[in-house]
């Protein structure tokens, strides 16, 4: 039953985030003036359509819950149509482009500002102040750090909140790190700490073995400061899984998609025992992770992602003039095929994962 609701919450969620991401984009560019042909959910055929009478545009939910597209008059060659998209400047070319990412990065920051409300509400708010050692624990008390301590620092990636500095112990301490830390009002650098390590999918990662204080009864700007780096800590989580991956840290067995992130999601829910109020924290964790995700994948400088459109409008702005759109368009569709041929192995993958 965990299995069925995990699914159904996996496909609201990465269509909201889809909606968003396209809607963000139609609507800067029909502020921009650019005339829409289609705005479609999914991918394939069409399941159901609406035409609007105002303006034309094809409203339609397609098969594959896979994507989705704004499809807007020249978008992919010169056009003399009104409202072509090729006709537009530079500067609104690029917002419409990169209105998508922008818009997933917004919602996933108020999903963080959410999750940041409920957990000071509930007085679980952690801080980067140590409050003391798990039972056991000697490595990282032995390489100095002391009750009190407040880690502002993890080798050299500041840090703010409790959630930054488990996170960057957790990604960089497979091996000793210097910790720069605030006691008695002085600060003091303990350099090559030791953590605990554990090791997941053929990665070492780091194991903090301490427990951190509450952030009791912070005020509305103290919380839209941790909500702030919250999301940056989210961001910075992203950039470094795909810097794993390019230089060799992490396997493609550590890649998954809308598959792999279900089941690890009912599998984690199934064996929790958590209640209501922690499934709704986890789930909105989770949501907040795939939309700053998408943010930041789609600004990658790729062929056919967003980035890519962008990083081709920066060269025409040096340039000042437009690159050969039937070029521009092969390299786009080769940055397709590139696209769907890893979404298919994922996809492959994490299936037979399930067996």
């Amino acid at each position: 039953m965990t299995v069925f609701w995990s699914i159904i919450a996996a496909i609201f969620i990465f269509g909201f985030l889809i909606l968003v991401h396209e809607a963000g984009h139609y609507f800067v560019a029909r502020r921009c003036g650019v005339a829409i042909e289609e705005f479609s959910i999914g991918m394939g055929p069409k399941i159901i359509s609406r035409t609007s009478k105002k303006n034309g545009t094809v409203f339609s939910l397609r098969a594959l819950p896979i994507g989705g597209y704004v499809a807007m008059v020249g978008e992919t060659e010169e056009s003399d149509e009104e409202g072509a998209l090729s006709s537009k400047p530079v500067w609104q070319r690029f917002l419409v482009f990169a209105a998508g990412a922008t818009v997933n990065l917004l919602v996933g920051f108020l999903i963080v500002i959410v999750i940041v409300c409920i957990s000071a509400s509930q007085g679980v708010l952690a801080s980067n102040t140590i409050a003391g050692f798990q039972e056991g624990a000697t490595s990282s008390a032995q390489g100095g750090l002391m009750v009190g301590d407040e880690v502002i620092k993890v080798g050299g990636v500041s840090v703010h909140t409790g959630e930054e500095l488990t996170y960057e112990i957790t990604n960089q301490g497979d091996e000793p790190i210097d910790l720069t830390v605030i006691r008695d009002g002085e600060k003091i650098v303990l350099q090559d700490v030791c953590f605990p390590t554990f090791e997941e999918s053929g990665v070492t990662f780091g194991n903090y073995d301490f427990y951190v204080l509450a952030d009791k009864n912070p005020g509305f700007f103290k919380l839209l400061q941790i909500s702030f780096y919250r999301s940056c800590s989210l961001v910075k989580m992203v950039w470094d899984s795909l810097l794993g991956l390019i230089t060799g840290r992490f396997g493609v067995q550590t890649l998954s998609g809308p598959v792999g992130i279900t089941a690890a999601v009912a599998e984690t829910i199934e064996s929790s025992g958590w209640s209501a109020m922690q499934i709704l924290n986890y789930a909105l964790y989770i949501t907040a992770v795939i939309a700053i995700n998408l943010g930041v994948f789609n600004l990658i400088p790729f062929p056919a992602l967003d980035g890519g459109r962008l990083f081709f409008l920066l060269i025409e702005a040096v340039r000042r003039k437009k690159i050969n759109p039937d070029i521009e368009a092969k390299i786009n569709f080769v940055g397709i095929a590139l696209l769907m041929t890893l979404m298919l192995f994922v996809v492959c993958k994490d299936i037979i994962g399930l067996f």
